[in-house]
């Protein structure tokens, strides 16, 4: 019994451990860690950032950097793929014999935020460092190349056929080329202007309308 009683006390008296993060919790740190290494990236350099000044900067320490992403130039994937589950989400509802481009638009009108909203101008200036940076290019041609097999599904579903079918995967390598065509030509041609958010947001916007209505062209 005195036993029994001792365990008793000793199970109950342990210190509690700090509660797990959520989701959407951790997705909000993954976040902060990418606004913090763009700006870096495009106030000092890639070379010149340490992850000790990303950490910093967010206020979380180096390790908490690299549990999250294993480079410093990996840092700023959640904004090179902002916008992209948007056009996923078209494609998986868009219609037989419904213009892609009015779908596009309707979700485009709702849709506040297509480039991490107030770091859209940030995101434009790293998608222009790709041209001079090989560590961030290969993760902008990255982040595309693992999006092109759910555009395939996406594609797919459709059009009823299997996702692996010659067919939907040329197509998705299609809109995958012409979305992320359409990011870097908005991007290069910003370089040196400064639109406030909604016109930026409209000039987005309509590149992306524009850029995704030739590919569908192609697709019929």
């Amino acid at each position: 019994m005195t036993a029994a009683r001792g365990r008793t006390s000793r199970t109950t008296s342990r210190p509690a451990g700090r509660p797990p993060l959520t989701e959407e919790r951790k997705a909000e740190i993954r976040l902060d860690i990418a606004r913090a290494a763009v700006d870096l990236f495009v106030t000092q350099g890639v070379t010149a950032t340490t992850g000790e000044q990303i950490g910093a900067a967010v206020g979380v320490s180096s390790r908490t950097v690299w549990r999250y992403f294993p480079s410093k130039e990996s840092c700023v994937r959640p904004l090179f793929s902002a916008g992209i589950d948007l056009i996923v989400d078209c494609l998986r509802q868009w219609g037989a014999d419904q213009p892609l481009e009015e779908l596009l638009d309707r979700a485009l009108a709702d849709e506040d935020d297509l480039l991490a909203g107030p770091d859209r101008a940030t995101v434009g200036a790293l998608v222009r460092l790709t041209r001079t940076e090989p560590g961030l290019r290969a993760i902008w041609l990255q982040t595309y190349d693992e999006v092109e097999p759910v555009f395939a599904r996406a594609l797919a579903e459709r059009a009823g056929a299997a996702a692996d079918d010659l067919r939907p995967t040329i197509q998705a390598a299609m809109f995958n080329a012409a979305l992320r065509a359409a990011v870097e030509h908005y991007a290069w041609r910003t370089a040196d202007a400064h639109p406030d958010r909604a016109a930026a947001q409209t000039e987005l916007a309509a590149t992306l309308r524009s850029a995704l209505g030739v590919a569908a062209e192609g697709v019929g």
